[in-house]
């Protein structure tokens, strides 16, 4: 892998250039157009600026966790100015006007546009040094776009189709079957132009292996489980990923750049791009850690939200006693009075749990909120637990699949899976993958997509006592201001 260098780093370093020549020009009259929008899409340097603001606009792990983990069996929030909010998501309770972090919209939006204008001027523009730059940096626009479309049809659905700065601005969704091509024929045929693994121009930036990750996700989201495992074959069989050997270093700022991680938000500590999920999950009192992976950690520089992120006792209790895949999750502290607090003991709310997942440790360079740490979308754990459900689907429980399974079961600690304790039931197989797969991405907004994948969100929710939880859940409203501004956008149903 390359040594570090955040998008970020870049883009802002360009407008640094920018700012700079044009004050040493100021008394010159060409200075005016010399950075225009014409001429900067003229030029390489100023395209890769516009498909900067586009990874910019795609990075929300604080909104992506809780859409994933708070309407599910993980995570829940109380106290503080966001608690109203996180109560309408964690009740079921959203609707066209609500205006929650978790529901990334403009956004995403915003980050189609930059793909569309890159992919309009980089046939024409001047600063390549071969026609493989051209189409690499060609193929990672297009991966820009649609990793911002299955990031909005993971919750709103089908989308409409907008592959050119030249569409009109009014556009009706596209059909669920017209979707799913467009999804599949865009990652399909980047997959030859993309920066193999290793030579992408910084880190963060996609490779082909974050590309085909994507594409088995896509497979395995929407029941396509032979396409799934041929998938997960390409990129086991490519050596180029592996298990990182220890599960609760791997989230660290010190290993961010490692082995396992296929695609990533890259953050940066104390920038416009910071980790900021620890804040939430910091008791408001802590001063040190005693577990949750902080043991003798001091607190003397790291904020706390009022608003916080709470995980529910049931889910750690889930978890085997051997299991290290929770040796990040906060049960004790010492807090600011020198008092030892048990969360385990103190179940807020009804015995909810008040216990806290400290998945990604505090950044020593950071201050505040502001953490560096690596937001982890797919690693290859996740392309190993996807070909065995996939596989599971297709012939049921075999010793295949549970060896895919059980290599990420032996990184954890815990004992492997026997053949015969599933006894060719394929039901209760997937009840142990999903099961690994929640111990395993805690914090990784994963969840909500497996239990609707499964048919099991719903059902999930209302044996959480959610009652107002109905089948139109599984989508998010559209909001209303983009239905008003798009009449041809058809609102979801049941909202």
């Amino acid at each position: 892998m390359k040594t570090k260098k955040c998008i970020v780093i870049y883009l802002l370093s360009l407008v640094t250039l920018v700012i700079t020549q044009s004050c040493e020009s100021i008394l010159e009259e060409p200075v005016k157009s010399e950075f225009s929008e014409s001429v900067l899409l003229s030029q390489k340097a100023g395209i890769e600026s516009v498909l900067a603001d586009a990874y910019g606009k795609n990075i929300s792990p604080r909104g992506a966790v809780k859409r994933g983990e708070m309407v599910a069996d993980i995570l829940w929030q109380s106290g503080g100015g966001a608690e109203g909010m996180a109560t309408l998501l964690i009740n079921f309770n959203w609707d066209p006007s609500s205006t929650l972090e978790t529901f990334d919209w403009i956004e995403l939006w915003q980050t189609i546009r930059d793909a569309n204008i890159v992919l309009a001027n980089v046939p024409h523009a001047s600063g390549f040094n071969s026609d493989t730059e051209r189409k690499q940096l060609i193929a990672e626009a297009r991966f820009m776009r649609i990793w911002a479309y299955y990031t909005l049809w993971d919750q709103y659905g089908a989308m409409p189709i907008r592959k050119s700065v030249d569409d009109p601005d009014q556009l009706p969704r596209a059909s669920d079957d017209d979707f799913k091509i467009f999804m599949e024929t865009e990652l399909k045929e980047i997959l030859d132009d993309i920066y193999l693994e290793g030579e992408e121009p910084a880190y963060g930036r996609v490779n082909r292996g974050g590309a085909r990750g994507l594409l088995c996700l896509w497979y395995l989201n929407t029941h396509q489980w032979q396409k799934c495992i041929d998938v997960a074959n390409d990129i086991i069989a490519s050596g180029k990923y592996q298990l990182c050997k220890d599960y609760n270093e791997m989230f660290d700022i010190n290993n961010e750049i490692n082995e396992e991680f296929m695609l990533v938000y890259s953050m940066l500590a104390n920038s416009g791009t910071t980790n900021i999920l620890l804040a939430p999950s910091w008791p408001v009192d802590i001063y040190m850690g005693l577990d949750g992976g902080i043991n003798g950690v001091v607190n003397t520089q790291w904020s706390s939200n009022a608003s916080n992120f709470r995980m529910y006792k049931s889910f750690y209790e889930s978890f085997d006693d051997k299991d290290q895949r929770k040796g990040r999750i906060l049960t004790k502290y010492v807090n600011t009075k020198g008092q030892t607090i048990d969360l385990l003991e103190d179940n807020v709310t009804n015995g909810k749990g008040n216990i806290r997942g400290i998945k990604y440790p505090p950044d020593p360079a950071a201050t505040a909120n502001n953490h560096g740490n690596d937001f982890p979308v797919i690693r290859y754990a996740e392309i190993l637990l996807a070909k065995a459900e996939a596989m599971n689907e297709l012939s049921g429980p075999n010793q295949n699949v549970l060896d895919l399974i059980n290599e990420v079961r032996d990184r954890a600690g815990v004992d492997e899976l026997k053949l015969n304790e599933f006894s060719g039931n394929k039901e209760k197989l997937l009840n142990q993958i999903l099961d690994e797969r929640k111990w395993e991405f805690w914090y990784e907004g994963k969840r909500r997509r497996d239990l609707i994948r499964r048919g099991r969100f719903i059902t999930n929710a209302q044996e959480r006592g959610i009652t107002n939880a109905q089948n139109f859940h599984v989508y998010f409203p559209i909001p209303q201001s983009a239905i008003d501004a798009n009449p041809l956008l058809k609102q979801n149903e049941g909202y």
